[in-house]
């Protein structure tokens, strides 16, 4: 089963800045193509990766949230330990890609 979490500027200091874990975060929008062919790669991710926070972040309706993080194009994935961005990557990419982003930070 994945859990892969809702963030929206109310919840990103709670969810991903105070987490206790790695976070993921994918940045993403309904109308980009490349974004919804990376969500069901991101839910078996999160289901195989428990120890790592799955998250995501509709830029339609949190885009302060999107800019402040410097999110500049869709989709854009994030790694964030100890509330700083320890990886970011630009486009979709092939779960092996999201794998290898995750790697440094799976226990």
């Amino acid at each position: 089963m994945s859990s892969v979490f809702e963030i929206t500027e109310q919840t990103f200091a709670t969810e991903v800045l105070a987490s206790n874990r790695p976070v993921f975060i994918d940045y993403w929008a309904d109308w980009c193509e490349p974004c919804r062919h990376l969500a069901p790669v991101i839910d078996e991710l999160s289901a195989r990766y428990p120890q790592v926070k799955f998250c995501k972040v509709d830029t339609n309706t949190n885009a302060t949230l999107a800019a402040r993080q410097g999110v500049m194009s869709l989709p854009t994935l994030q790694v964030i330990v100890g509330g700083e961005v320890v990886a970011s990557q630009q486009g979709s990419k092939t779960k092996a890609g999201l794998v290898n982003m995750l790697s440094p930070y799976l226990e």
